[in-house]
């Protein structure tokens, strides 16, 4: 998958320049890349295939909310920040990926001026996007009006949304799940385990004191956290599946008043140095609040029946006898 930063006009004709060809394009936020927007995906590619085309896919380096609602950017967050966005679409065969700055002065382009610029710009040949879908006022700019903008220019294809019992999977539908620490139902609206990626860094060493090393991450970008609690979790590290449960709180039991959550995992049957890798790291299902224990054997005793409880999780769900 090649990357193109629509970062300015150049950006656009020098892509032009080097892919005179038609292109089928996707359209959307695609934050979180889930079963709904997969649906999207697979029509592009579908259609591009029959066709002999290159499927691309548009989208946005930040919310559109930060232009539109005044969120400060600084407490965005994302089910898919820009580099698990790429990851996500290479991994679901999309061949071009368009990055737009979503800037004011994007913003205040008409419907017209859009489609224009950016989509009869680009070549597209057939334009595939959900329903639901936008590009502008909500009234004027969406896929019931895109053929007035379109004249005749390139064919359009609208996805219808997918389900999961009588709600339409959503990206704001799987945020309330995650912050509810729901993580199954999280998950089997993305289609895929919710992983957080980010290195490894010193901590205070307490788990390795009681039996219990933990590598302490730093989540890099601006991922939607789950709700404080402990997690039965999993890492891939070098190829090779680690069991595992994880923290993701405020260390009541050692510290008092600490201001940020930290996210600590200890991996099962491991043995090593992980400092400064960059590990990814899956939630699977909630398994507790987290709690201020009176002692640290009281909190050993804790971690002993979160082990039992997470083993008995990936046993009773395939995943080995361990």
């Amino acid at each position: 998958m090649i990357t193109v930063d629509l970062c300015d006009k150049s950006r656009l004709e020098s892509f032009r320049k080097s892919h005179p060809g038609k292109i089928v394009l996707a359209m959307g936020y695609f934050d979180g890349v889930h079963r709904g927007h997969q649906e999207v995906i697979k029509k592009a590619k579908s259609i591009a295939k029959d066709k002999g085309l290159s499927c691309a896919l548009m989208s946005f380096d930040r919310h559109p909310a930060i232009i539109f609602k005044g969120i400060n950017e600084k407490e965005a967050t994302y089910l898919s920040p820009s580099n698990r966005k790429k990851q996500l679409l290479k991994k679901a065969g999309v061949d071009i990926f368009f990055l737009v700055p979503f800037t004011e002065s994007f913003a205040r382009q008409s419907p017209q001026e859009f489609i224009d610029q950016y989509v009869v710009g680009l070549g597209v040949d057939t334009l595939v996007a959900g329903e639901d879908y936008t590009y502008g006022p909500k009234d004027i700019a969406d896929m019931n009006h895109l053929p007035s903008f379109a004249q005749d220019r390139f064919e359009i294809y609208s996805v219808p949304p997918v389900k999961e019992g009588k709600e339409k999977i959503s990206s704001s539908l799987i945020r309330r799940a995650i912050e509810e620490g729901r993580m199954e139902e999280a998950n089997e609206d993305l289609g895929y385990l919710y992983t957080l990626r980010g290195e490894v860094i010193h901590g205070a060493k307490r788990g390795r004191l009681i039996g219990y090393p933990t590598a302490n991450i730093a989540v890099d970008e601006a991922y939607l956290l789950p709700k404080a609690g402990v997690y039965v979790a999993s890492v891939i590290y070098k190829g090779h599946f680690y069991p595992s449960f994880l923290q993701l709180g405020y260390n009541k039991t050692f510290e008092v008043d600490r201001p940020d959550l930290s996210l600590e995992v200890h991996l099962f049957d491991f043995e090593g140095d992980l400092y400064g890798e960059n590990l990814e790291v899956s939630f699977h299902h909630f398994l507790r609040e987290e709690i201020r224990f009176p002692s640290a054997e009281a909190l050993i005793e804790q971690l002993e029946q979160d082990k039992d409880k997470s083993l008995a999780y990936f046993k009773a769900k395939g995943k080995g006898d361990f």
